[in-house]
């Protein structure tokens, strides 16, 4: 029988209720990052001003702290909650309830006010990098997409936006992710009530890592967001290689976003390159490419980007530098983003 318990923090100016199972377990995380943000370039649109340079201050923060809790169920199973508290700028929460169930895997509900990792979304990008993925800072949603200029209506991703059903199942070499949004999945709902009218953009996908050798990992993953004519499907593949302090890798992503969404755009194709050096175990170096072909657009999107990360226990610092070129597949549009940044964990 679970046992409910109120834990008292004062720090908190309140308190939190948590539960147990038998020998259940409370743990708290979180960590802070500062940072300083330079940005150039001369894209056009509502998001170019921001873009062509950083006119007011460039130094920003972000924190966060999270509460886990678990405990083993009566037939060996393992039920957890975990609930985590951003600021960026902006507020945020993300809780997710799960369910592991041994050897048939685990299941989870997650709620977010964001987005998170469910399904296909964990395999967006497996580059190797030493902080940031190439597309940060440059208007690119972790699909790829251009999000600042006219193309930004056009979502190229199987998305879950942060409220769904999420299944992982791990057998040796073989790793299953499948992933489930319901309607109108960008909003939280609480319990008892409902979302209102649905979008009709329920979502689902499904993904499977191999790792046939020693540092050798092959990812695969379909899905499909919406229904009818307001379909839209995302395939993507992937290979990495790590050998010593070097990794490589390759993905290649291909959308298919219908027309009754996309206007004038109806596929687009993203190949991409990374490659990361561990000058020792607290210094590491990477690099990596991508390039967007988009239907309808004269020009292919293009993307680079440099990292460089030092870690020193619970302190790291790090920096990228990325650029982008022909954004949205416009010629006159280009984006430069560099940031340097001071991480704390606990």
């Amino acid at each position: 029988m679970n046992n409910w318990k109120k834990i008292g923090l004062s720090a908190l100016a309140g308190s939190l209720v948590a539960f147990s199972a038998s020998a259940g377990e409370l743990s708290v995380s979180g960590g802070a990052k500062l940072s300083f943000t330079n940005k150039g370039g001369n894209e056009a649109g509502a998001e170019g001003a921001t873009n062509q340079g950083v006119t007011g201050n460039g130094w920003g923060m972000q924190q966060a702290i999270t509460f886990s809790g678990s405990g083993e169920l009566d037939n060996g199973m393992v039920a957890s909650l975990s609930h985590t508290m951003q600021d960026d700028g902006g507020t945020g929460s993300t809780s997710t309830i799960a369910l592991d169930m041994g050897s048939m895997g685990t299941i989870s509900y997650n709620q977010s006010s964001g987005s998170a990792a469910i399904g296909i979304e964990a395999f967006d990008d497996v580059m190797p990098t030493a902080e940031e993925e190439v597309g940060n800072g440059l208007g690119i949603d972790a699909d790829h997409s251009e999000t600042s200029t006219a193309v930004s209506a056009y979502d190229y991703q199987v998305d879950h936006p942060g409220n769904g059903f999420s299944y992982t199942y791990s057998a040796d070499m073989f790793t299953v992710v499948a992933g489930y949004s319901p309607d109108d999945h960008a909003n939280a709902v609480d319990d008892g009530a409902t979302s209102g009218a649905g979008k009709g953009k329920s979502s689902q996908s499904i993904g499977v890592k191999v790792t046939p050798m020693d540092g050798l990992a092959i990812y695969a993953g379909t899905g499909e967001e919406g229904v009818g004519d307001n379909q839209n499907d995302m395939d993507t593949f992937a290979l990495t290689y790590t050998m010593g302090p070097i990794s490589v890798g390759a993905q290649q992503t291909d959308y298919d976003y219908e027309a009754a969404n996309s206007g004038a755009l109806s596929d687009a194709e993203t190949p991409q390159f990374g490659i990361a050096f561990a000058v020792n175990e607290n210094l590491s170096i990477s690099y990596g490419v991508q390039e967007t072909d988009l239907d309808g657009q004269s020009k292919d999107q293009e993307v680079e980007g440099f990292s460089i990360g030092y870690s020193m226990g619970g302190i790291s610092l790090k920096a990228h530098a990325n650029k982008g070129e022909n954004m949205g597949g416009a010629a006159a549009n280009e984006i430069e983003h560099t940031e340097v940044s001071l991480s704390l964990a606990f």
